[in-house]
């Protein structure tokens, strides 16, 4: 089972400032180093996080799965037939939301979302649609092009107990669905290091995304280490500005 890492908000960290640090592309480095077998990355309209040089670059050093999450735009399908991912996961979006709130409405999109598949897939770019764990959504997926799907995991993160088993058994049944009808079936959002176990022992997953729940633990399980470079840093050169600053003679006294 794949294990693909969204550094989204390694981007987020970097636009709170408009800097130029913590830089995703790294960030992507150092997560297939750690051996993530693909990197996701959400280019929004508004570019709150993502930008188009991240994703350029991206596409030049990433070298296992690079998968393109957004709107079915004619501006984003324009990028992303021009930079050519290895995937593309359509997404919904909306301006005010924080994160992807679920998955597409696609009896409502159908024919739109058949249109986008068709200009991308024409550009040799498999599409994965980022759905609801509901077999309506599995056969609409089929029935329009759909490569695969994503199943959207996050009403099952934020439940507990009996609803969060209840959820649990709809993801299987969508799975086992979309695996019958001959989809790829990935799975994510909301994804965590206590709740990952129900979901990665779904047989018939083929890859699990998973992007908030790890930067932030990398955020707290490095930072030791980052505090204890910058002290000595500091305390680097802090001698060697009392050693200019100070005769030698004084020094020696130090």
């Amino acid at each position: 089972m794949m294990l693909c890492v969204n550094v989204d908000h390694v981007a987020t960290v970097r636009e709170a400032r408009k800097t130029f640090e913590p830089d995703p592309v790294v960030a992507a480095t150092l997560a297939i180093l750690g051996g993530a077998d693909g990197i996701t990355v959400h280019l929004r309209e508004d570019r709150r996080h993502i930008n188009d040089r991240d994703l350029r670059l991206l596409r030049g050093v990433v070298p296992h799965e690079l998968n393109l999450e957004m709107a079915a735009t004619e501006e984003m399908i324009r990028i992303a037939t021009d930079v050519k991912p290895d995937m593309v996961t359509l997404v919904p979006e909306k301006r005010e939301e924080l994160t992807t709130e679920g998955g597409m409405d696609m009896l409502a999109q159908k024919e739109h979302l058949r249109k986008a598949v068709k200009k991308i897939n024409d550009a040799g770019i498999p599409v994965s649609l980022f759905i609801n764990p509901e077999i309506i959504d599995v056969d609409v997926s089929k029935e329009i092009g759909a490569d695969m799907v994503e199943i959207h995991t996050g009403f099952y993160s934020n439940l507990r107990g009996k609803k969060q088993e209840g959820e649990l058994h709809r993801i299987i049944n969508a799975v086992k669905f979309a695996n019958k009808v001959g989809l790829m079936t990935n799975a994510g959002h909301g994804l965590n290091y206590f709740n990952i176990k129900g979901i990665a022992s779904i047989e018939g997953i083929r890859g699990l995304y998973i992007g908030h729940s790890i930067i932030s633990r990398a955020v707290l399980s490095g930072i030791e280490k980052a505090v204890m470079e910058m002290k000595d840093l500091i305390h680097k050169a802090s001698l060697g500005k009392r050693a200019i600053e100070y005769p030698s003679a004084l020094m020696q006294k130090l």
